[in-house]
């Protein structure tokens, strides 16, 4: 049986309250903490989340926050795209602050092996490599000489390839010529030489969030467009093959822990186990959900975001893949 985690404000008689305040921000914060004050503590038979768990406030004020990734020590970034910035969650304190400004409006970011952070950076429809000390490098920037339309999510796989989408932005600040850019939205795999760019899929209509499984073999898509989410099978060399309906619902971000179940976003977190049978539902007070990770000194913290400027955490009872 599926279990929910979500604030009962009606059982606490304050959702007329919560539908009035909401318009009012300086008291947003206020009333979704007493929303997660009034949620009930989670059951202790749930198969991803820690007995006694709750659903908490990290931080807010980003307004659209995705591409959660966290580092080798547990720290978690992510974008805060409309503001033009990476930010950075200290994993021993527990603070926030701004890692890169400007950022060419990333996007989705992961960590490699090595500790460099590579980013889809929208703005000019690029893949960037970033080190630890903030040095940049464009990786890609165009297939067969179309300019990308704006990659947005991206996935390393064990030995090294990227995959990533390119669904097409309606944004002021794409630097972008309609006549030069990708004409289909798809996804494209980067060979770990960092040098060959192949398109991997051709039948997705608005290809979206992506991860994959940690021995490589998989990889999950969501489709924004069809509201669906795909697996492929992976195979050397990085082609796509073996297609087939994974969930009847899209994600915008992704993420998978140890034991290879999948974290969707969009309404709420959906747990899929790795046949795409949902075992855990997560709803949130508010807002649309927009991205999900494991981080933490320990990486049994569990990261969401959504849209409505507030980053959560809740603590699990497995472990995010390292």
């Amino acid at each position: 049986m599926t279990r929910h985690l979500v604030a009962d404000a009606a059982n606490f008689q304050l959702e007329p309250k919560f539908n009035l305040l909401k318009a009012i921000r300086g008291c947003c914060t206020v009333v979704v903490a007493l929303l997660l004050a009034s949620g009930p503590i989670l059951a202790a038979d749930s198969p991803v989340i820690a007995p006694g768990a709750k659903l908490e406030v990290l931080g807010e004020g980003y307004p659209y926050a995705y591409g959660l990734a966290a580092d080798r020590d547990g720290n978690v970034f992510f974008t805060d795209q409309f503001s033009d910035r990476i930010v950075k969650w200290n994993a021993f304190d527990g603070t926030f602050s701004d890692w890169l400004t400007p950022s060419g409006f990333s996007k989705g970011l992961y960590f490699e092996k090595t500790g460099k952070l590579l980013v889809t950076a929208v703005e000019k429809g690029e893949l960037w490599s970033i080190t630890p000390d903030k040095v940049v490098t464009v990786l890609a920037t165009n297939f067969g000489g179309k300019q990308f339309n704006g990659p947005n999510d991206l996935w390393i796989s064990p030995d090294g390839g990227v995959y990533f989408t390119d669904p097409y932005y309606r944004t002021t600040f794409l630097i972008r010529d309609p006549n030069a850019r990708m004409a289909g939205q798809h996804v494209y795999f980067m060979a770990p030489d960092r040098k060959t760019v192949t398109q991997v899929t051709t039948d997705l209509s608005y290809p979206y969030g992506i991860i994959g499984t940690t021995d490589g073999k998989v990889l999950y898509v969501g489709d924004i467009v069809g509201q669906t989410t795909w697996a492929f099978d992976i195979r050397p060399g990085g082609e796509l093959t073996n297609k087939r309906l994974f969930y009847d619902r899209s994600s915008e971000g992704m993420a998978i822990d140890v034991e290879g179940n999948v974290y969707l976003t969009r309404n709420g977190v959906t747990v899929l186990d790795k046949t795409g049978k949902r075992i855990e539902q997560i709803d949130l007070p508010t807002g649309i959900t927009t991205d999900v990770t494991f981080g933490g000194k320990d990486r049994n913290l569990l990261f969401i975001t959504t849209t409505d400027r507030y980053v959560y955490g809740l603590k699990m009872g497995v472990k995010g893949v390292d």
